[in-house]
């Protein structure tokens, strides 16, 4: 298990019945990175890691769909 799993375990466990907006998403890591600025480029990273297409994510990954 990886750190960070235990705050997206946190997360999904406080607030996994919510339905939030990406709109919400995106203010959220805004005032992260006011309040954290050496996170930026972490922040950055996850947000394009998001925007993407999952046909995106599976060719960086080097994933094929089977057939």
């Amino acid at each position: 298990m990886y750190f960070t799993d235990r705050g997206i375990e946190e997360l999904a466990e406080r607030r996994g019945e919510e339905q939030v907006t990406l709109e919400w998403v995106a203010d959220r890591l805004r005032a992260f990175v006011d309040l954290n600025p050496r996170f930026e480029d972490a922040v950055e990273r996850l947000a394009s890691f998001l925007a993407r297409d999952d046909a995106d994510i599976d060719d960086a990954l080097g994933y094929e769909e089977p057939g």
